[in-house]
């Protein structure tokens, strides 16, 4: 049976492309502690043209290292999951009976956002519910706070540097207060649990016209999901995927994300959907089995791979389109 590590604080959203951070070792605290720190990124913000009195203040939430964060940052629990353990782990009776409530008072909204952008709605509410529990825990961590502790004693120092420095700019811009502007230990932020990198590419509202709010506005969080989603390549009106029953005369090596075929190829193979009929037209995927013979069977298309995107993960990405299937 096929295993997989699973990192508990998972991947916060970056973007379509991402840079590999390497470890940096923090040259401040060498010289000279954790003011000398806080001071140079204040000198280096305001030489930016970032208000010193902004700056100040959103430095004032980080008096100290925040020594939770570096508790959670150095002490990451792993587990080894198989996808069924995983699978019963997030898509959970609450979890979908939540969505369903959550998804049917916003249906409107929903739909005017999946239009506009031309993702669906199961993506968009599948992500927000498994990234905030539909906005509901979004963390509770100040950003700025934890950004600056790792910045200063973090395994990549170097990259939430950047990370800070963005977030500042992100408060420079007024779509939140630095004590509003909540997250993960890691900074990563709001219902949509945007990196500030992500959210300066990303980060929407609706109407269009305003700030993104990602932390209070529902129409801004489901835009700044399917923005991103869209501009990762979206293809509108195609599924995700679906569940299919395998014959064991399938060898395993033939299977994985990156073993596409044509559709009529798997058909051939003795590949069916579980639901009776293909629910897309998409003219080829790729089918994988997670946990091995024996275990679910899904056939995978190209918004698979969108997903993934926001998250490089197929567990991840399979309980997106699952949740987002089942709720909407």
């Amino acid at each position: 049976m096929l295993r997989r590590t699973l990192l508990v604080c998972g991947v916060a959203a970056l973007g379509c492309s991402r840079a590999v951070a390497r470890p940096s070792p923090p040259r401040e605290k060498v010289h000279g502690g954790y003011a000398v720190f806080l001071a140079g990124v204040r000198r280096q913000a305001v030489a930016q043209g970032l208000s010193p009195a902004l700056v100040t203040r959103a430095l004032a939430l980080s008096p100290h290292p925040n020594q939770k964060v570096l508790q959670a940052d150095r002490h990451q629990p792993e587990f080894t999951l198989t996808w069924a353990q995983y699978k019963a782990r997030v898509l959970t009776e609450k979890k979908l009976s939540d969505g369903l409530e959550a998804t049917a008072r916003r249906a409107d909204l929903l739909g005017q956002i999946s239009r506009h952008y031309g993702v669906s709605k199961g993506a968009i509410a599948g992500i927000w519910g498994l990234e905030s529990a539909y906005g509901t825990r979004m963390g509770t961590y100040f950003v700025i706070d934890a950004l600056a502790t790792l910045a200063y004693d973090g395994r990549r120092s170097a990259f939430f540097r950047a990370e800070l420095f963005k977030a500042l700019h992100i408060l420079a811009q007024g779509a939140v207060a630095p004590a509003g502007m909540l997250g993960s230990y890691a900074g990563a932020m709001g219902q949509p649990q945007f990196m500030p990198s992500a959210y300066e590419r990303y980060a929407a509202s609706f109407p269009a016209g305003g700030r993104g709010d990602i932390w209070h506005n529902e129409g801004d969080v489901f835009a700044s999901i399917a923005n991103y989603l869209a501009r990762c390549d979206w293809q509108d009106g195609q599924p995700w995927g679906e569940e299919v029953i395998v014959p064991d005369t399938v060898d395993q090596a033939l299977l994985g994300r990156g073993a596409v075929r044509p559709m009529a190829w798997w058909v051939a193979q003795g590949v069916r959907p579980r639901a009776g009929s293909f629910v897309g037209s998409a003219p080829e995927g790729a089918v994988i089995r997670p946990d091995g013979p024996g275990g679910e069977a899904f056939i995978v298309y190209h918004n698979f791979n969108v997903i993934r995107r926001y998250n490089p993960s197929d567990f991840y990405a399979l309980g997106v389109g699952l949740l987002g299937d089942a709720i909407t």
